[in-house]
């Protein structure tokens, strides 16, 4: 099953497998590998940045906003699948092509990142049982140094870690740091526990 990934710059990127995705990214991102999973993540994203990441797409007619999140994920799904399918072969020995961008960038949004191009990178290949795959993410650990391992660390203390603490260290913003957790953990085989004490603000742990 084909990982794609969007970033802070609103770049999609289709992976074969979700450990490549986690191998090859080095800035934070978000992950999905179906419309739900975007349509999940895109409930925290700005109407802004839902505009923004679609009218970068190519061959699409730019549009000023959605009427739900739901309706930009849909839309942003349909438009992107290109990115997953495998590259036709060409006559005698074709090599093969060079990473597939889309054209254009999309107008600046307050509150969003106006740069926006997908590319794809790696053919599918056949996907194995997700427990499996989300088991074997988890056995080999994030690399270390990561985004991914830093936040682990973090969520590994004792009381884990606030949403506003989360958001200083790596510098991010708040539904960055909410995707985060629902995608890129996830794919990476984590169960993430939130929970807000009382009078206290959210936080995220990895169970013991």
């Amino acid at each position: 099953m084909t990982t794609f990934t969007i970033n802070e710059q609103n770049e999609i990127v289709a992976f074969a497998k979700p450990e490549e995705a986690a191998a090859a990214t080095t800035t934070p991102f978000d992950s999905f590998s179906s419309q739900k999973e975007l349509a999940d993540l895109a409930k925290a994203w700005p109407a802004e940045r839902l505009a923004a990441i679609f009218n970068s797409l190519t061959g699409v007619t730019p549009v000023e906003s959605f009427k739900s999140s739901k309706a930009a994920a849909s839309r942003i799904w349909k438009q992107i699948q290109s990115l997953g399918a495998p590259e036709q072969p060409e006559r005698e020995a074709a090599k093969p092509k060079a990473d597939k961008k889309a054209k254009g960038r999309a107008p600046a949004a307050k509150g969003a990142p106006a740069k926006g191009k997908a590319s794809k990178k790696a053919a599918p290949a056949k996907a194995a049982p997700k427990a499996k795959k989300a088991a074997q993410a988890k056995e080999l650990g994030p690399r270390e140094g990561s985004k991914t391992a830093q936040v682990v660390a973090m969520l590994q203390r004792k009381n884990g870690a606030t949403i506003e603490e989360i958001m200083k260290t790596m510098g991010w913003q708040r539904h960055t740091v909410r995707g985060f957790m629902a995608g890129a953990m996830k794919k990476a085989g984590y169960t993430v526990e939130s929970f807000k004490p009382e009078g206290g603000e959210r936080s995220y742990r990895l169970p013991k």
